[in-house]
């Protein structure tokens, strides 16, 4: 079996990178010169140039961020607490393997259900946990979020849980190991890679939950919710703008995600 060299690996990494950001390029010079919109038969005023949503940006950049803050408040809420309760649910699964397959399979369940859908109930549900508008509807956002990302989680690690290496567990047991210090010394190492499996379809997944359930949420905040204002008054140029915005916020938290994995998994192949 033949391997890979290691020219041929770096040529591979540099394109893999390469590759999609001539695509970006050559996105950008057909729209900055307007050829895209000739081809696709739309008014600039409905599919903009690039700089000029740039500029809107930077016009009105402190109202940006206010509403980056509110997505990035409601998308890492309920990317954390899904991701903490979906390997609570694997942990669970692990040590009652009677009952783990039919719990995960309705965890499962909620992944079959719309974010369109779910949304607005959740945000019914949620009206009475305060009076105040802006406090109920980042509960119903992070919910949303939260119920989006804990089966993405909950089925990666309980593979990671139980698919160990062949005859690790039995070398344990042989020693008398406790159970405790299987799951520490070898479940929990075994899982990690797949916790990142995970968290690489959550990430994006939260901040599309977010920006979905930003639209039907009551409190008049956020990226997604901005996006839809301007869509229905017409302001193309703007929506755009915030979903310039919504991209940059999924790539750079998948970005970050990325390093860090490469931080903490740098030893592993």
């Amino acid at each position: 079996m033949k391997t890979e060299s290691p020219f041929l690996r770096k040529i591979n990494k540099v394109g893999t990178v390469l590759y999609p950001l001539l695509f970006g390029v050559l996105i950008f010079a057909l729209l900055q010169t307007g050829t895209l919109q000739k081809l696709m038969g739309v008014d600039e005023f409905v599919l903009p140039r690039p700089l000029n949503i740039g500029t809107i940006i930077s016009g009105s950049l402190p109202k940006v961020m206010l509403n980056v803050k509110a997505t990035l408040i409601a998308s890492l809420g309920g990317l954390t607490l899904g991701s903490l309760f979906g390997y609570l649910i694997a942990v669970i699964a692990t040590v009652f393997p009677k009952w783990g397959a039919g719990g995960l399979s309705i965890v499962a369940a909620f992944n079959a259900i719309p974010i369109v859908a779910l949304a607005p109930v959740i945000t019914n549900w949620t009206k009475d946990v305060s009076s105040n508008a802006e406090v109920r509807s980042m509960v119903a956002k992070i919910i949303v979020v939260m119920l989006m990302c804990t089966a993405t989680m909950s089925i990666n690690a309980y593979r990671g849980l139980t698919e160990l290496k062949p005859f690790s567990k039995d070398l344990l047991e042989s020693y008398a190991a406790r159970k405790v210090i299987i799951f520490t010394k070898l479940r929990l190492p075994n899982s990690l890679p797949y916790v990142f499996t995970a968290l690489r379809v959550s990430v994006p997944l939260s901040v599309i939950s977010a920006l979905v359930s930003e639209y039907f949420a009551e409190f008049i905040i956020g990226v997604g919710r901005q996006i839809r204002e301007n869509i229905v008054l017409a302001q193309y140029a703007t929506a755009w703008a915030y979903i310039t915005v919504a991209c940059l916020i999924g790539v750079t938290l998948y970005a970050l995600l990325i390093l860090l994995e490469s931080i903490l998994l740098r030893h592993r192949s």
